[in-house]
């Protein structure tokens, strides 16, 4: 019986794209990113981290990138046994600083 590693999938990646065309310095930091995310097979913190150093963990799922240093928060929902990773918010930091991450939810995004 031959092992399948099967890579997360970002869901709704377009929101990365349209994000960039707003902040245009953060188009290579989120294609480095994205790229890295669609190749990874990850089951653990431990697993992300040893891909994103700085990830934060703030409990239900949520998981905090810094993109470009820290100009720019990534902020999204990954559910390891589906290898599924949702993109619930991107903004530069000071707009971050604003929002309540402990309400950064499935229904709640900067998306519409």
């Amino acid at each position: 019986m031959q092992h399948v590693s099967i890579q997360m999938r970002v869901v709704t990646p377009k929101r990365l794209s349209e994000f960039s065309r707003k902040h245009p310095k953060s188009k290579i930091p989120l294609l480095y990113w994205y790229e890295i995310v669609k190749d990874a097979n990850w089951g653990s913190l431990t697993d992300i981290r040893a891909d994103f150093r700085s990830v934060d963990y703030i409990g239900n799922n949520r998981y905090i990138f810094n993109i470009k240093g820290n100009d720019f928060r990534l902020v999204t929902i990954i559910i390891l046994v589906s290898k599924k990773v949702y993109i619930r918010f991107i903004e530069t930091h000071a707009e971050y600083d604003k929002i309540n991450t402990k309400l950064v939810s499935c229904q709640y995004s900067n998306f519409g």
